[in-house]
């Protein structure tokens, strides 16, 4: 396993890290957590030494599943990372109420601190300080008390909105979507972290799975090495010298082994060369639906992250209508019976035109 320094800390930390969220959803449901659990240890094993979770992955059992593998482990040997926000509380919590969040998350971790808390899933600009005032003084309490170690946040922001978070200088690090697909919209965002001092921890390194699933339209990424596509994408994104944290999401040991033969021999470059050297090469769409669902409560009952990996296939050149048909079996003209109330499009990590798109599709 290669190794970097996360930010300024001391943390020697695993390029490929662990998302938590991927656990096997039959053994989920059947309660089968021991076997979700070996596939934690075996990324131990293999040198991964970071884990990520939160709250409400894996029908809010990964936390759990998480410290079954944990707690069989050196306490020295990993790191762990939580998420908490307004929603993990109902909306407008109290210290209370976030001290209560987070002692739950410890206590299915089994731990008594973690080594990074993320102030979670941070839209844009206006949602960052709405979260920061909420929640910062109780994040500086738990840090005083010895519950978390360092304060971190996620975002869905582009490159000049993460610049501003970024210079808040209120933060360790950052977890963002990176991938071979929006990089050239997060990069400044990246970069101004890094000079910072901050770790950068990535997920949706796959393009929430656009990437291998579309291995021709990407098979650029491969070109001149032994990996393939899916390899390479996740190679493409670790070698970021600005990045600390490759997340893979791991659903079985293949998967794991898949993500560390990503990172062998690794060669960090700054993210400028890696722009020049892509930069006339494949595709750069920053509206690709990366599927992670947020926006599937839909008063109508439309499946509207299934209609949006649709549209996908249109805008990388293939026919959306065969992939409703074929793939979802589902029918175009239900994405009729979108209403327009916008709750998708608040719900939505990506700001996409998703009733626009329903009513494109449904004509």
């Amino acid at each position: 396993m290669y190794y970097k320094q996360y930010g300024n800390t001391e943390y020697q930390v695993s390029a490929i890290g662990m998302g938590c969220m991927r656990y096997d959803e039959t053994d989920v449901k059947a309660g089968d957590f021991n076997k979700c659990a070996e596939v934690a240890l075996y990324a131990a094993e293999k040198g991964i030494n970071y884990f990520d979770t939160a709250p409400f992955y894996c029908d809010d059992k990964s936390e759990i599943i998480t410290g079954m593998a944990l707690s069989q482990l050196p306490r020295d040997s990993y790191y762990v990372s939580s998420k908490t926000n307004m929603g993990t509380v109902g909306g407008q919590g109290t210290a209370d109420d976030y001290r209560r969040r987070l002692e739950t998350t410890l206590s299915r971790l089994k731990v008594d601190y973690l080594d990074f808390y993320h102030l979670w899933c941070i839209l844009n600009l206006d949602s960052f300080k709405k979260q920061c005032d909420s929640l910062y003084s109780f994040f500086e309490k738990a840090k005083a008390d010895g519950l978390i170690r360092n304060i971190v946040f996620s975002s869905h922001m582009q490159g000049n909105d993460l610049e501003e978070a970024v210079a808040s200088d209120l933060f360790k690090g950052m977890l963002i979507g990176y991938n071979a697909l929006n990089y050239r919209f997060r990069q400044t965002g990246i970069e101004a972290a890094y000079q910072k001092g901050m770790g950068v921890v990535v997920m949706n390194p796959l393009g929430g799975g656009l990437i291998p699933n579309n291995p021709k339209t990407f098979s650029y990424l491969a070109e001149g090495t032994d990996l393939t596509v899916p390899q390479a994408a996740l190679n493409f994104v670790a070698s970021h010298k600005e990045i600390t944290i490759t997340l893979a999401g791991c659903t079985t040991k293949s998967h794991i082994d898949d993500a560390c033969k990503a990172v062998e021999n690794l060669v960090e470059r700054p993210a400028r060369d890696i722009y020049e050297e892509y930069e006339n090469k494949g595709v750069a769409l920053n509206n690709l639906c990366t599927g992670c669902a947020y926006c599937k409560h839909c008063p109508k009952e439309i499946d509207i992250p299934k209609f949006m990996d649709a549209y996908n296939e249109k805008l990388l050149g293939n026919n959306l209508h065969d992939r409703l048909k074929y793939h979802w079996q589902i029918p175009a003209e239900m994405a009729a019976e979108c209403i327009k109330c916008g709750k998708c499009e608040n719900l939505c990590t990506q700001h996409l035109p998703i009733m626009e798109r329903l009513s494109e599709i449904a004509g």
